[in-house]
This record gives C-alpha cells, sequence and structure tokens, in this order.
C-alpha cells in the first residue's frame, strides 16, 4: 500500500472537505471531484489527481510548499512500477497544460516532491471558478518511455 500515501492524503483530505464521495454540487463550497486518473502502461501506473489548494489541510500545504487558495488548484502526479503490494517510484520528467473552458493554455510547472522513499510531482495553476480544466500530462521515464494522458476535472467556488 506504499503506491500512493501522498495521493491517499490528499484524497482523504478532499473527502473529508466534499463530506464523502458524492460529486460536490456547485453551491456546496467544495470545488471538485477527487478521483485519479490513472494510466496503466504493462506494469507501470500513472495516476493524477487535481486537487484545490483551499481543501487541503494545513499541514499537507505546508508539508508540499503549497500555499493554500480558492482559486489555485494542485496537480499531483505519481508514477510506479509493480504491483499494488510492491510498487515502486519512478523518476520521470513531467509536463503539463491545462486548458480552461475559454481555450486558454497555462502550462504548469511540475517539480519533484519527496516524501521517504516516495516519489510524486506537484505543480499549480490558478483558476477562475466555475471552471472545467483539461488536463495534458506527458511523462517521460529514464530510459525514453513516453506516457501521455488527458482528464477533465470541474471547479466551483467555495
Amino acid at each position: 500500500m506504499r503506491h500512493a500515501l501522498a495521493l491517499s492524503l490528499m484524497c482523504a483530505a478532499t473527502l473529508v472537505a466534499c463530506g464523502g464521495n458524492a460529486p460536490p454540487a456547485p453551491s456546496s463550497g467544495s470545488a471538485a471531484a477527487s478521483q485519479e486518473a490513472v494510466s496503466r502502461i504493462g506494469d507501470v501506473t500513472i495516476r493524477a489527481s487535481a486537487i484545490p489548494t483551499a481543501t487541503l489541510s494545513e499541514q499537507i500545504a505546508t508539508q508540499y510548499g503549497i500555499a493554500r487558495a480558492d482559486n489555485t488548484v494542485m496537480l499531483l502526479i505519481g508514477v510506479r512500477q509493480g504491483s499494488d503490494a510492491q510498487e515502486t517510484a519512478l523518476p520521470a520528467r513531467i509536463t503539463a497544460t491545462a486548458t480552461d473552458l475559454r481555450g486558454r493554455q497555462h502550462p504548469i510547472e511540475m517539480r519533484e516532491l519527496r516524501s521517504g522513499d516516495l516519489l510524486d510531482y506537484v505543480g499549480t495553476i490558478d483558476i477562475s471558478p466555475p471552471d472545467t480544466v483539461r488536463f495534458d500530462v506527458t511523462v517521460v521515464r529514464e530510459g525514453g518511455a513516453t506516457s501521455q494522458m488527458q482528464f477533465t476535472r470541474d471547479f466551483y467556488p467555495r
């Protein structure tokens, strides 16, 4: 279960803020669904979450070096190899772009985030809720293997 401690912590923080697994209503004040986008290629799994930073606990935001704000979204990417019981974090070069409903593209500067033997990648973007944002992610692993994923999340004002 080592595969995504950081992702689990953030999903838990989001679920607490959302009041469970149900998607938030626009008037609820919560900003996004908490489900992960997952891509599997052979024994490599890429997990991505886009989470409003205002829903993070103060402890997690401090640990990740991210300011909590109503108009900021954190993109968290984990690249793992192996089975759930024996996953190993893989180093990679991550590039990401967010595109809002108006068609404006926003590059997301990704940085490494280490916690023990876990390695994740994190970046933030500013948004203007309500908005639907499409994330385009390219992962280049050591050795040059390239994977791409695309997913969309809705964000609402708090």
